[in-house]
C-alpha cells in the first residue's frame, strides 16, 4: 500500500506510544472520543476509538462533516451497540473481542465463589457477632462449594470459554448455549455440555453467565418467561450489556424468590438513574462496568492494533473482524 496513512487515536496516549513504531510509515492524530463530535476525522484513513457518550449519542443518519475516506475503524470494546450503523458500513471494522477475556473470567468467578461461600455477609464488628456468625456456620449453615454445581453460560465466545476454562477447575459441571451451531468436537475439547436453548439452560443452571453479544435478537431476551424456568436458587451474572435483561421482569423474579441473586456489571442505562432500585436491592451485586478492567488488558489491545496496522499495510486480513450481519 502507497502512501502514508493518516490514523486518528482516540483511544489514549499508550496507543499512541505503540504506533510511534511504525515511524513515518503512519501519520498519526490524538483526538478525545469524548467530544461531542468524535466522528469529524478528516480525511483520515484509519480510526481507532472506543465507547463514549458522544458515540452513544450520535445521529442516527450521518451528519454534517461526516467523511466516507475511512478505510478501517478498530473499535477497543468487543460490543459495537454503542456506535451508529453509518460507521460501521462500508469498511473494514475491528474489535477488542477476546482482549479482556481473562479478567471478565476471573470476575465471573469472584462472583460466584461470593454468592456460594456467602462472602459479604460475614462482618463481625464485635466478639459477640463473631462467635455468634462462627456458631451459625458450625451448627446450621454451611458454606457451599462451586464443585459439584452448574454453570450455565449464555454465549461462548473468548470470554465464555476462558469462564469455562477456570470453572472447570473448581470441580463445576458447565453447561453452555449459543446461537450458532456446535460441533461434537468443540464440545468434548473444552469439557461442556451444549444445551438446546435458554431456557433448558435456566433450568439446569445454579449459576448463569450472560455473555452474548447485544443484537436485534438477543435484546431482552432474559425477560419474564425465561426467568419463570430458572432453576431454584439461580444466581444471575451478567457481563454483557444491560439490555439483555427486562429488569422489569429481573427485579420481580428476585422480588418473588424465583431467582435468588443477581450479579450485575452491566445495566440499560449506565448509569442507572437515581432512586434506582438496582442501587439498595438485598440481593443484588452492582459493580460499575469494571469487569473487562485488568492489567495487561490494553498492552493486548495496542498488540493487536500493532498486528492489524501491519496487515493493513500489506494489503492482509485484519484480525477480529466485525461481521456486521451478526452484530459482532
Amino acid at each position: 500500500m502507497s502512501g502514508v496513512l493518516t490514523v486518528i487515536n482516540q483511544i489514549g496516549p499508550e496507543i499512541g506510544h505503540v504506533l510511534s513504531g511504525f515511524g513515518e510509515r503512519i501519520r498519526v492524530v490524538a483526538q478525545n472520543r469524548d467530544v461531542s463530535e468524535p466522528w469529524n476525522t478528516g480525511e483520515a484513513d484509519i480510526l481507532l476509538t472506543g465507547p463514549s457518550v458522544a458515540w452513544r449519542n450520535a445521529p442516527q443518519t450521518p451528519p454534517a462533516g461526516w467523511t466516507s475516506s475511512l478505510r478501517w475503524v478498530q473499535i477497543a470494546s468487543a460490543g459495537v451497540d454503542g456506535f451508529p450503523e453509518w460507521l460501521l458500513e462500508g469498511r473494514e471494522i475491528t474489535t477488542g473481542r477476546g482482549n479482556a477475556a481473562g479478567p471478565i473470567a476471573e470476575y465471573v468467578l469472584l462472583a460466584l465463589l461470593a454468592q456460594t461461600k456467602r462472602f459479604e455477609t460475614f462482618r463481625p464488628s464485635s466478639p459477640e457477632e463473631w462467635i455468634q456468625q462462627a456458631s451459625a456456620v458450625k451448627n446450621h449453615a454451611p458454606l457451599g462449594s462451586l464443585a459439584g454445581q452448574t454453570l450455565g453460560l449464555a454465549g461462548y465466545g473468548a470470554i465464555g470459554q476462558e469462564i469455562a476454562r477456570l470453572a472447570r477447575n473448581f470441580g463445576m459441571t458447565v453447561l453452555a448455549w449459543r446461537r450458532s451451531a456446535w460441533t461434537d468436537e468443540e464440545a468434548v475439547r473444552d469439557g461442556v455440555q451444549p444445551v438446546a436453548d435458554l431456557g433448558t439452560l435456566f433450568e439446569r443452571s445454579d449459576h448463569l453467565v450472560l455473555a452474548l453479544p447485544l443484537t436485534s435478537e438477543t435484546n431482552a431476551i432474559v425477560g419474564a418467561e425465561v426467568l419463570a424456568r430458572a432453576k431454584p436458587g439461580l444466581h444471575l451474572v451478567n457481563v454483557a450489556r444491560g439490555k439483555l435483561i427486562d429488569e422489569v421482569a429481573l427485579l420481580d423474579s428476585l422480588n418473588h424468590g424465583r431467582i435468588a441473586a443477581a450479579t450485575l456489571d452491566v445495566t440499560a442505562p449506565e448509569p442507572p438513574p437515581a432512586g434506582h432500585p438496582f442501587y439498595t436491592h438485598a440481593n443484588i451485586r452492582l459493580t460499575p462496568h469494571i469487569s473487562w478492567s485488568g492489567p495487561d488488558v490494553l498492552a493486548s489491545l495496542g498488540a493487536r492494533i500493532t498486528r492489524n496496522v501491519e496487515n493493513f499495510l500489506h494489503g492482509r486480513p485484519l484480525e477480529a473482524r466485525l461481521d456486521l450481519s451478526r452484530g459482532y
